[in-house]
């Protein structure tokens, strides 16, 4: 994406990304973005951020062994947290993460795994998941147990939509 630098997370974005969201309000902990750099050192997972014009922009990870059990019966990587800053979504930062994961995936995988969440939070997530080709593989409860192979609806947002593309 012209304008998106995606480059790997280290260990001094912790702070960065934890402020930046929390001038939004969102209690991200220093230590989790640590943490994720330090699965990433060990090969478990891929950690990039996203820039823009120089400037923190959102940050994505992909789990080479997903916690979801469909995911990892199948050894499917899955793309978790990755989150745009408000002011960066639908100018294509997310659609540059999620290509880099992608990327990364298509490495060990011929697919990879989103795990989207189904109350109005994760509106533009879900739908930047469709543009650009996850489609719907199972509604899961919070536990991981699948319950169908379609999208359910619950009023709390208890549910999880599993996606996955061919890549």
């Amino acid at each position: 994406m012209v304008g998106v630098l995606v480059r790997p997370m280290i260990a001094d974005d912790a702070v960065l990304i934890s402020d930046a969201f929390a001038a939004f309000g969102w209690d991200r902990p220093r230590e989790l973005y640590r943490r994720y750099v330090s699965e990433a050192d060990a090969e478990k997972r891929v950690c990039l951020v996203a820039e823009r014009g120089g400037v923190f922009a959102g940050y994505g990870t992909l789990l080479w062994i997903s916690d979801y059990p469909p995911f990892r019966r199948e050894s499917t990587p899955e793309i978790v947290d990755l989150n745009v800053l408000p002011g960066y979504r639908r100018r294509g930062t997310g659609t540059a993460l999620l290509d880099g994961l992608e990327a990364a995936a298509g490495t060990r995988s011929r697919t990879v795994g989103l795990g989207v969440g189904l109350h109005e939070g994760y509106g533009c997530m879900r739908a930047m998941a469709v543009r650009n080709g996850f489609t719907s593989a199972a509604a899961t409860c919070p536990t991981g147990e699948e319950l169908c192979t379609t999208t359910s609806v619950s009023s709390q947002g208890r549910l999880c939509l599993s996606m996955t593309p061919q890549i």
